[in-house]
């Protein structure tokens, strides 16, 4: 039974369908999604997709340290289900732990191409009107907040288009994710024509959607890209990663900072527009003035009568309550939806990857990464029950166990 067990782990393909077959499923999941189409079987998929991760785990050798980190892991994802009824922890961390030994490359590009096809299926089947809306026709809250929130006046409805992605968001959302995607993959091959003509495309789907923050961090990624692939000397400087832990920080700070500060904003906005006077300090009054570039984003937490998503609903390990209540900020829902101990154990190990990034002097995984972490300053895309839809857990399953190190990265184009 050992040499048989040997065998399966260390010469058979079983453990690489195992893993492939779990995430191909959660993958479907994530374009099913997207779609119009709402999924009634989505638990039962699942609960599917953590048995194969489990399996795969099972297949796979692993030395005492790193068994300890999965132990510890699961045990916080253990207690965050006994305590708010969500698997979500156990299932993520079991996904990482799977991804011992699953190249990088190789498990990105398959990503890449599973998750451009399901996109080019929902718009396809969207334009030729055999299933889902091709636009959306709402208020998409460009007024001020005095014009509808203090005065009451209605929003203005406007038509754009989300060619079968529910919403024109999601359109932007997925283009943004897959340009980062396949450019971290590609970066070695990609020539500057490559460049352009993705930032092409991003003008074209801002000028479908609308969405001015995704095309706003889709222009930042594909230029710091390209920079980066036309400067060997720069890719090398430490400076650079230390800016990115630098920005990674300020993401992570301004969120606490939202959520302790919401309601003092939205005090402070009332108070300007029927007083002229914020009746606040200076830092209040530019949390303000963010906040309506962010379209509102640090108020809507004080939208409900509990103020979901402010830090008084934060607890160490979340609450079951905070499991169906949504917003947009997605630092600020790691920590309120999964609890400060897990939030805290999420960025840990982001940081983890970036050291992984400034090591392998992997600059385009850097500005992946940063372009991911501003985004989810203000969308909550990655912070999600879908696994399919966070590549930087993929990375971190690949790169970060002690065996892997410095061999998964994806190949620098000077090497």
């Amino acid at each position: 039974m050992g040499t048989l067990y040997r065998r399966l782990r260390e010469e058979s393909r079983i453990p690489w369908l195992l893993f492939y077959a779990g995430l191909t499923m959660e993958l479907l999941v994530v374009i099913v999604d997207k779609s119009n189409y709402t999924n009634p079987i989505e638990g039962y998929l699942f609960r599917i997709t953590f048995l194969l991760f489990a399996a795969k785990i099972l297949l796979t050798k692993y030395d005492l340290k790193e068994w300890a980190v999965i132990f510890v892991f699961e045990a916080v994802g253990l207690i965050s289900y006994r305590i708010t009824g969500a698997n979500d922890i156990i299932r993520i961390v079991t996904f990482v732990a799977a991804c011992k030994n699953i190249p990088l490359r190789q498990m990105l590009q398959y990503v890449f191409y599973v998750t451009l096809a399901g996109c080019l299926v929902i718009v396809l089947l969207s334009v030729t009107g055999i299933y889902g809306d091709i636009s959306l026709t709402q208020a998409y809250g460009r007024e001020s907040a005095e014009e509808t929130r203090y005065i009451g006046e209605a929003a203005a409805e406007e038509t754009r288009y989300t060619l079968g992605m529910g919403h024109p968001n999601a359109l932007s959302c997925m283009f943004l994710m897959l340009t980062a995607l396949g450019v971290y993959v590609w970066f070695d091959r990609m020539k500057w024509h490559l460049y352009l003509f993705l930032m092409l495309l991003n003008v074209g789907v801002y000028l479908l959607s609308g969405s001015k923050t995704s095309m706003i961090i889709t222009t930042a990624f594909i230029v710091g890209a390209f920079v980066m692939s036309v400067s060997k000397k720069l890719r090398e400087k430490k400076w650079i990663y230390l800016c990115g832990f630098l920005l990674f920080g300020l993401c992570i700070g301004f969120s606490v900072d939202a959520a302790v500060c919401a309601q003092r904003v939205r005090d402070a906005q009332w108070n300007e527009f029927f007083y002229e006077n914020p009746r606040d300090n200076a830092h209040i009054v530019a949390l303000g003035k963010i906040d309506r570039f962010l379209s509102g984003r640090i108020v809507t937490l004080t939208d409900s009568a509990q103020n979901h998503g402010m830090i008084q609903t934060w607890s160490l390990f979340s609450k079951e309550d905070n499991m169906g209540y949504y917003f947009d900020m997605g630092w600020v829902k790691l920590f309120y939806r999964y609890g400060v101990i897990p939030g805290v154990l999420y960025v840990a190990a982001c940081l983890a990857l970036l050291w992984q990034f400034y090591k392998k002097r992997d600059a385009c995984g850097l500005v992946l990464f940063v372009a991911f972490a501003v985004y989810t300053v203000v969308e909550a895309h990655l912070i999600s029950v879908y696994i399919g839809r966070n590549y930087l857990l993929m990375m971190m399953g690949s790169v970060l166990w002690l065996e892997n190190r410095g061999t998964d990265a994806p190949e620098r184009r000077d090497s």
